[in-house]
């Protein structure tokens, strides 16, 4: 397999994973407080990633100190302000509507791009975010129609657009760092950080938090946060974004809001119907135009 076609393998199987958190989280929340589970995922997450980066790379790597800040600022967009926002709108909207909003991603990462990285797409690029994006919008358009009574949907869905701005600057902004740093090293601090901007908090709410009360499903949750979603969706995703325009990094994180409505359909049996089956194969023809040579 070619570095190119496994960079493309990395960023579809990171975004399949954090398509996944968006089930995760809505039964995380339902257990636990935002603040205190955050806190956890990342303590579990340094548990693997640290002794792992130790064996590996001999510690944390050595960076300037812009570096340092711009891992602090991307660690605060993805996991502190991406985190809350949705998994507060979680607690406000459905799966189903926070996959629609989560389309918007391709977009978002493509404007910011064109405009602050001065990347601007090739028209077959251009071509395939339209055509992911339609389709996810596609998807969404049954489940849509039947999602349940939510407590208050609009402020569910804002929080849920500020989580994708807030996502679409994370996945961008690992390519301001300039010295090598591998996909582990990358995790880790990101992690690092995220630990620290959670921890306060996290620490305020576990001591108003009765944990007695947690179920098997909600301790799940959490490990499978801080191993898979933290831990692996990181590494893949850092493996493959160095190596591909950012523009087309973009077009990838369209698997993210269709592995979120399956995964719903699954586990929260939520209903899937034909639109939904017709906007998979749009999303899935957009990575494929996107990504051939």
């Amino acid at each position: 397999m070619s570095v190119l076609s496994t960079a493309y393998l990395n960023l579809v199987l990171a975004m399949v994973i954090v398509g996944s958190s968006v089930v995760a989280g809505k039964i995380m929340v339902a257990e636990l407080p935002v603040y205190l589970a955050s806190a956890l995922r990342f303590a579990l997450a340094l548990i693997i990633l640290l002794p792992l980066l130790r064996i590996r790379e001999g510690g944390l790597p050595r960076l300037s100190g812009r570096s340092w800040l711009m891992l602090a600022g991307q660690s605060l967009c993805g996991s502190f302000l991406f985190t809350v926002c949705l998994l507060y709108g979680l607690k406000l909207t459905t799966p189903a509507s926070a996959g629609i909003i989560t389309a918007t991603t391709p977009a978002f990462m493509g404007i910011i791009a064109w405009l602050f990285m001065r990347e601007r797409p090739s028209a077959r690029a251009g071509l395939g975010m339209i055509l992911s994006i339609a389709g996810l919008m596609a998807v969404n358009v049954v489940g849509n129609a039947s999602v349940s009574v939510t407590p208050a949907p609009i402020t569910g869905n804002l929080l849920v657009i500020g989580a994708v701005v807030f996502e679409s600057l994370f996945l961008l902004m690992r390519k301001t760092v300039s010295e090598p740093l591998s996909p582990l090293a990358a995790a880790t601090v990101i992690s690092l950080f995220g630990l620290g901007w959670f921890l306060l908090p996290g620490l305020w709410e576990l001591g108003h938090t009765d944990l007695a009360g947690v179920g098997a499903a909600g301790w799940l949750s959490v490990v499978y946060y801080g191993a898979v979603v933290t831990v692996l969706a990181y590494i893949f995703w850092f493996a493959g974004v160095t190596r591909v325009p950012a523009f087309t990094a973009g077009v990838f994180t369209a698997a993210m809001p269709v592995s979120a409505l399956l995964l719903s359909a699954i586990v929260l049996c939520e209903p899937v119907g034909w639109p939904q089956l017709v906007g998979c194969g749009c999303v899935l023809t957009g990575i494929v135009l996107i990504s051939r040579r």
